[in-house]
């Protein structure tokens, strides 16, 4: 059996430098405390409240003495202003690139447009995209964009983790709406990179598997992306969640990605439990 894991499977900077914030400040404080999930991977949130990193659903469940960490996936501007304003120690690991799509909004809204982002309704960082304007419009679907009224200037931009064809596809649509618009792509280059491995790698394998939470919208878009192109894919959370049945009719070759919250560790037991299954000793092959 030859298995090929793509080499930006997982963890993108953002994600792990977020992860790695939450288990050193919890090691420096003794605790660490985080309004919701730092990311939508159940087997990852487990570990970090076994050492320390405490979930709650408002900032007056914080103690005094102890820091808040803003997740990667950015933050509502109101409750960044109320922890500024009842001074408590912010870590901010946010990822870097959705800081720049704060930016970006601030500014098309500067130029008087109409703010309409690209993205899941309720996803975290939609959420905190949304709250740096007034009256921004998300749209996830086109059919949504169907339903917008005519606009005379708007402003675009993308959940960082949205699918290159379901923007384009809902751009498409606005622009028979908007008669002056601006749309700043504001997908992330590692989630680009991925995407772009998933589809060529679904293409000349036998079989995929994508490795990621059911709650993590990332993973289920790369999911269907391979889905599209491979209808041998199946989406896991772990290694137990192999089937050892997906491997005998006519299987030769499997592709291994996983979503951008999976940690390293989860894509290593999965190589190892297919290579397990498959009675495979050769190393996986990398692809780039």
């Amino acid at each position: 059996m030859k298995i090929i894991l793509a080499k930006d499977a997982g963890y993108c900077f953002g994600v792990r430098d977020a992860v790695n914030s939450a288990y050193d400040t919890s090691k420096e404080y003794g605790e660490v405390y985080m309004l919701g999930d730092i990311v939508h991977n159940e087997s990852v949130v487990e570990d970090l409240e076994k050492n320390g990193v405490k979930v709650v659903s408002n900032l007056n469940q914080v103690p005094d003495d102890k820091p808040v960490l803003f997740r990667a996936h950015g933050t509502a501007k109101e409750v960044w202003k109320d922890a500024e304003k009842n001074k408590m120690n912010i870590i901010d690991a946010t990822c870097p690139l959705v800081h720049e799509i704060h930016k970006e909004v601030k500014q098309l809204d500067k130029e008087g447009r109409k703010i309409i982002i690209i993205g899941d309704h309720g996803h975290d960082e939609v959420i905190g995209i949304a709250s740096q304007v007034q009256d921004a419009i998300i749209i996830s679907t086109v059919e949504e964009a169907e339903k917008l009224k005519k606009t005379k200037k708007a402003g675009i931009v993308s959940q960082s983790t949205q699918t290159i064809e379901n923007v384009q596809d809902i751009i498409n649509i606005l622009m028979t709406k908007v008669f002056d618009l601006r749309f700043v792509n504001t997908i992330c280059f590692p989630t680009k990179r991925n995407q772009e491995q998933i589809k060529e790698l679904s293409e000349i394998v036998d079989l995929m598997i994508i490795i990621g939470s059911f709650t993590s919208a990332n993973s289920k878009r790369l999911t269907q992306l391979s889905l599209e192109r491979n209808k041998n894919t199946y989406q896991v959370t772990n290694a137990t969640e192999i089937d050892v049945s997906w491997f005998k009719k006519n299987i030769n070759s499997v592709g291994i990605s996983a979503g951008a919250s999976t940690p390293d560790w989860i894509i290593d037991s999965v190589v190892k439990k297919v290579k397990d299954v498959t009675n495979t000793t050769d190393k996986e092959t990398i692809y780039e």
